[in-house]
Formats: structure tokens, C-alpha cells, sequence
């Protein structure tokens, strides 16, 4: 997974082709260094390109936004969030001009949860999102599909294994820049989150205090695949409640964590209930909970939440290369019986239970039959993701290995 520098061709490029093709403004959104200028660049190399982290470019957008903005029939406005007040102007050029693919935007942050700009983009922007590369993509292997993800093994065989191994791929995690030559997977990690905080966290929020905040990070870190007590997690910190609901607010808003809801057939539940948070990149992870290599993380207390939040992120992307939300969800009763994921697939839902043994063990089962076993659950089967290499059917469950596809 090191060496020389190799282009990987991104899952969500004939996506964004199809969007430009209908719509004059795309929105490309995701994780800060996920890729989204790169694709973009390749993607559309006539568009004037207009990076707004530049402060000369961003200053002129602000000054003159209709100055700015007619620069060239076709923009590429590369991190939009840094002028929040530019969609309002597009949105009177679209109404003028509705040619698709004029104008392609490029947020670091989900511009949607942002009250500056929720108005005037919901409904009237093709919206796509680009998170670090999947473990498909990585491979340079077609898309996963979520619907086959409770195939038979005879249906939807596995791949033969990677050539790297599962605790050195989860150690340096996905994001473009660290698969290949150049500075140490920490060193890049650490100057990642300096970034994040420095550049991004300033915008969606107040953080006078980016030690605390760190701190709030390294502990939400730890919390990671596991149900949110969120008052427990501020005491933790140091800080109200509320800051602490605006600093997780921020990490979501940044496409670093998300939150999973409880799934109840009595939909009124799932707003009583705590979700589960899960970061979103294994190696971002692993820097922020300390663990300084994959030997360590292979033996680390920590390893089966790192590989299950892992599992999250491959689902999560799977469903966004297809512009899905993903529908992903979790079940806890109150005897403590749970179901790592259910994936609402529409006309099922899938329950998925995830190991990090390489080992298989007929008890990792227990959890999807119980589920299963509900009464009035119409759902059968299940699956088992582990960390080891092999894909086979077990009472009627799935067994399937750690790289899916």
C-alpha cells in the first residue's frame, strides 16, 4: 500500500458526470482531503478553477460576489463554505441560466446543516458526496453493492484476499494522501487534525479553547462504535453539555463521525434512545486514541471498536457512490441484546454483527438469530462480517470476510 504514487479511480466519477449532465449546479461534499478537488479537477478541466482557501480569491468573492461569479460561463468554486454568502448569488444566474454544469462546488463540510446556507441550496443542487477511498477503491475493484450484502455465498462470492494485511490497512486508514511516498502515517495525521480545527471548526462553531477541544476529540474517539452518553462524555471533557453537543454537531457537519439511530418498528423510540457514534477513518482513529502502529492495534483493547466503526465507513461509502443516504441503524433491547448494524434495505432489513477474530466461532451467530427470532420480524438470515478470509453460509446467516467484495 506504500511506494510509488498510483491515480485510483473514484466510484463516484460516472455519478458526478450523470449530475452535471442534468443539473447547473453540483455540490460535491465530504471529509477535508477526502479527494473532492482532484475528482472535480479531472472531471471538469474546462471550468475555471476558483480555489476560495486562497485569500486573495476568497476576498474578491466577498467583495464583488457578481464580479466573481462572472468570471467564466463555467466555475469550479473549490471549497465553497469559505464564502457562505455565493450560493444566494447563484441561485439568480440559475435562474437565468439553467445549462447544466455550470457550476461545480466543491464543501469540506455538510453545507446543509449549516443555517447560512440551508435555504438557499436545499432543493436546487445536485448533491453528491466524496468521503476518503473505500477498500474497493483501494483495491481498484468495482463498487460494493449494499443489496447483495446478505447474498448466499454461491450468489455473491468473495474476492480473493488482499495482498496487505487487515491491521496495517485499518492503521493507515483511507484517505488518499497517505497511500503513497512521503511523510510517516502519524505526522500526517497530526497536521490533518491541526488543519481541521484551524481552518473548519472555526467556521461551524466557537472553539476559543482548541486544547479543550482536543481533548473532547481523543475522548469522543474512545467512545467510538459505541452508544452516545453525551453528558457522560461532557463531564468527561470538561465542558457543558451543550458545548459538547455543538463540538459532536462539528465532527458530523465535517463528515469525521456519524451517529447511528436505534431501529424500532415504533419509530416514536428511536428519539428517546442514545445513538451510536462511529468515526468514520480507521487511521484518523487510530491517531486519536494513541496507538502507534498496526502491531499494537492488532492487540489493542480498542481493536474490535476501530474494526467495527471501519465496517460502518465501508457501508456508509458503498451507499454514497450510489448518491443513497445510508440507512443504517443499530438494535439494543433492554436486556442488553444488540445487533451491530440493520441495514433498511426497503424491502428487508439486514442485520449485520461484525468480529474481529479471523477465527470463526458459531456463537458470533446468537445475536442475528435472537434478532430474527423477534416476534412479527419478518426478516430472515443475516450476516456475519470477520476479520478473516473466508465467505460461507452458516444456519442460514452469512459469513463474509472483512474486504467484502
Amino acid at each position: 500500500m506504500t511506494g510509488r504514487r498510483r491515480t485510483i479511480a473514484r466510484h463516484l466519477t460516472p455519478a458526478l458526470r450523470r449530475a452535471a449532465a442534468r443539473s447547473p449546479v453540483v455540490l460535491l461534499s465530504g471529509a477535508r482531503r477526502s479527494g473532492k478537488t482532484t475528482l472535480a479537477r479531472a472531471v471538469f478541466p474546462d471550468h475555471r478553477y476558483l480555489p476560495l482557501e486562497d485569500p486573495e480569491v476568497r476576498q474578491a468573492a466577498i467583495e464583488d460576489p457578481r464580479t466573481f461569479l462572472a468570471q467564466d460561463d463555467r466555475l469550479l468554486l473549490d471549497e465553497i463554505q469559505r464564502a457562505p454568502a455565493l450560493p444566494s448569488y447563484l441561485l439568480g444566474l440559475v435562474d437565468d441560466d439553467r445549462t447544466p454544469g455550470r457550476f461545480v462546488l466543491t464543501a469540506s463540510q455538510d453545507l446543509l446543516r449549516l443555517p447560512s446556507v440551508t435555504q438557499t441550496l436545499a432543493g436546487r443542487v445536485a448533491r453528491l458526496r466524496l468521503d476518503p477511498l473505500s477498500l474497493a477503491e483501494v483495491r481498484g475493484r468495482p463498487p460494493f453493492d449494499p443489496a447483495l450484502l446478505d447474498a448466499s455465498a454461491n450468489e455473491a462470492p468473495a474476492s480473493a484476499p488482499p495482498e496487505f494485511d487487515l491491521w496495517e490497512t485499518l492503521f493507515r486508514g483511507f484517505y488518499p494522501s497517505v497511500h503513497g511516498p512521503g511523510e510517516e502515517t502519524r505526522d500526517w495525521f497530526a497536521k490533518y487534525t491541526r488543519s481541521y480545527v484551524d481552518r473548519d471548526l472555526r467556521e461551524v462553531m466557537t472553539a476559543s479553547d482548541p486544547p479543550a477541544f482536543f481533548g473532547f476529540l481523543r475522548l469522543a474517539a474512545a467512545r467510538t462504535a459505541a452508544e452516545l452518553d453525551l453528558s457522560g462524555l461532557a463531564d468527561d471533557a470538561g465542558i457543558a453539555r451543550q458545548t459538547a453537543r455543538r463540538w459532536l454537531s462539528a465532527l458530523e457537519t465535517g463528515f469525521l463521525a456519524t451517529t447511528l439511530q436505534p431501529h424500532f418498528r415504533n419509530y416514536g423510540k428511536r428519539r428517546r434512545k442514545r445513538p451510536r457514534l462511529h468515526f468514520l477513518d480507521s487511521g484518523l482513529l487510530c491517531y486519536l486514541l494513541g496507538i502507534p502502529d498496526a502491531e499494537t492495534l492488532a492487540v489493542h483493547p480498542l481493536r474490535g471498536a476501530v474494526f467495527e466503526s471501519f465496517v460502518a465507513s465501508e457501508l456508509v461509502k458503498a451507499f454514497s457512490a450510489r448518491r443513497e443516504e445510508p440507512p443504517l441503524y443499530f438494535f439494543r433491547d433492554a436486556t442488553g441484546h444488540e445487533v451491530d448494524f440493520l441495514v433498511d434495505l426497503g424491502s428487508r432489513v439486514v442485520p449485520v454483527e461484525v468480529k474481529s477474530g479471523a477465527t470463526f466461532a458459531a456463537s458470533a451467530v446468537r445475536g442475528l438469530e435472537r434478532w430474527t427470532s423477534l416476534p412479527g420480524n419478518p426478516n430472515e438470515g443475516g450476516v456475519l462480517i470477520t476479520g478473516g478470509d473466508r465467505s460461507f453460509d452458516f444456519k442460514g446467516c452469512r459469513v463474509r470476510p472483512w474486504f467484502l467484495s
